[in-house]
C-alpha cells in the first residue's frame, strides 16, 4: 500500500489542538517550530504544502484568564477572535526564519456550500501556493455557527485536501497513529500500520472515538476524514506529532503511523463537492431493493424505494440517504422538495414527477 509521494504534488498537514499546546492549554513554542520546520523541509523537496491547524481557542484561553474550553459559543468565539492573532503570529515568525511567507484562511461551510464560492476558495488556495506562500488554513470559530460548523479540523483539512489536489493528507496526532483497541482500555494494543479505507476496523474506531480536552477532534474524526480524502483518491497518514520527521517519512513511504489506503480512482470535482462540501438538509431512508439498485447498479433513486422522509428541503438541495438501519448508503442533490416526496412515497416516477435523486447527482458512500 504505502508508496512515496511525488514531488510536485501538493501536501496538506493537520495538527490538532492537543499537539500544539501545553497540558494547562498554552501554546508550545517547541511543537510549533517543530512543525514549521517540517513544512519548510516539504517545500525544499519540490512538495507545495497547506497547514491545516487547530489551537486558535487555545491560544486565546490563557489570556482571557480561562482554564477549561468554554462549552458555549459565544465564549468559544471570544477566546478564538483573541487566540487566532497569537496563533497566526507564532507562525509567521517561525516560517520567517526559513525565509517563508504564510497566507491566514479561515473557512466556514457556508463559503464552500456554494459552487461558486467553492471554486474561488480552490482558486485562492491554488494562487498561494504558485506564490511559494505556506497558506494555513482553520475554520472561522470568530463567527462560525453549529448549523455552518465542520466540526473539527480533520474534516476540514480533508476538504482541503480535495481542493489543492493534494497527494497525501498527513494528520498529526497526539498518538502514534490509530490503534485497533482504545490504548485507555487495552494493554498494548495493536497500532494500525496499513488499513484500506473500506476496512471494518475503520468502522469500529469510528463509532468509539473519543473527544479531547481542548479540540473538537477525536479518533472518529480523524478516520472520517482520512474516508473523505480516500474518495478524491488521496491517501492519508495519521501519525504522531511529536516525531521531529514524522511528514519527511510520511511522504516517503516509510512504515510510520497509519497509511490509509484510498480507492483508486477519485471522484469528479462536482461530486466531491456535493459528497463532502454540502451541508445535508434531510435525510432519506429507503428500502433494501433501493440499496441494491443504488450500490450495485449505479441506478437513481426513485420514489418507489424510499420509505422515510427527514428534513424540510427544496428540490436541489443535498440529502443524505439511509438504509432502513440507519447506515448511510450515499449523498445526492433531492430532485424532489421533501413535501412533494412525502405524498409520493412508494409510487412510480411517473407519477413521482421524477427521480428522488438522479444518479448523475449521486455519490454512493457506502
Amino acid at each position: 500500500m504505502r508508496h512515496p509521494i511525488e514531488p510536485g504534488r501538493p501536501i496538506v498537514v493537520k495538527i490538532g489542538s492537543s499537539s500544539l499546546t501545553t497540558g494547562g492549554g498554552l501554546i508550545n513554542a517547541e511543537a510549533i517550530d517543530r512543525i514549521v520546520s517540517q513544512i519548510a523541509w516539504l517545500r525544499q523537496a519540490g512538495h507545495p504544502a497547506v497547514l491545516v491547524s487547530s489551537g486558535a481557542v487555545a491560544a486565546g484561553l490563557p489570556a482571557l484568564g480561562v482554564v477549561e474550553r468554554p462549552g458555549n459559543l459565544p465564549g468559544l468565539q471570544a477566546a478564538a477572535a483573541v487566540g487566532q492573532s497569537k496563533l497566526i503570529e507564532r507562525y509567521a515568525q517561525a516560517f520567517a526564519c526559513h525565509d517563508l511567507v504564510v497566507g491566514q484562511i479561515l473557512l466556514t461551510r457556508d463559503v464552500l456550500a456554494g459552487r461558486e464560492p467553492y471554486l474561488h476558495a480552490r482558486a485562492a488556495l491554488d494562487r498561494l501556493l504558485e506564490l511559494g506562500v505556506v497558506p494555513i488554513v482553520n475554520e472561522n470559530d470568530t463567527v462560525v455557527v453549529d448549523e455552518l460548523r465542520f466540526g473539527d479540523n480533520d474534516r476540514l483539512a480533508a476538504i482541503v485536501s480535495h481542493l489543492v489536489g493534494a497527494g497525501l493528507l498527513v494528520i498529526l496526532t497526539d498518538t502514534p497513529g490509530l490503534y485497533a483497541h482504545d490504548p485507555r482500555l487495552v494493554a498494548e494494543p495493536e497500532l494500525l500500520s496499513a488499513v484500506r479505507h473500506t476496512d471494518e476496523i475503520l468502522d469500529d474506531l469510528h463509532s468509539g472515538g473519543s473527544v479531547g480536552a481542548y479540540g473538537s477532534g477525536g479518533v472518529a474524526t480523524k478516520v472520517a476524514a482520512a474516508r473523505m480524502a480516500a474518495f478524491s483518491g488521496i491517501p492519508t497518514v495519521v501519525v504522531g506529532a511529536v516525531e521531529h520527521d514524522a511528514v519527511r517519512q510520511a511522504i516517503t513511504g516509510a512504515d510510520i503511523g497509519t497509511w490509509v489506503e484510498p480507492r483508486s480512482s477519485s471522484l469528479g470535482a462536482r461530486r466531491l463537492w456535493i459528497a463532502f462540501s454540502l451541508p445535508s438538509l434531510g435525510v432519506l431512508t429507503v428500502d433494501d431493493g433501493a440499496v441494491a439498485a443504488l450500490v450495485e447498479d449505479g441506478r437513481s433513486l426513485l420514489a418507489a424505494g424510499v420509505v422515510g422522509v427527514e428534513g424540510d428541503f427544496s428540490r436541489g438541495d443535498a440529502v443524505e440517504i439511509h438504509d432502513e438501519a440507519g447506515r448511510l448508503i450515499g449523498k445526492g442533490l433531492a430532485g424532489l422538495a421533501g413535501s412533494t416526496l412525502r405524498d409520493v412515497l412508494g409510487r412510480h416516477s411517473s407519477i413521482a414527477g421524477g427521480a428522488a435523486v438522479h444518479r448523475d447527482d449521486l455519490i454512493v458512500l457506502a
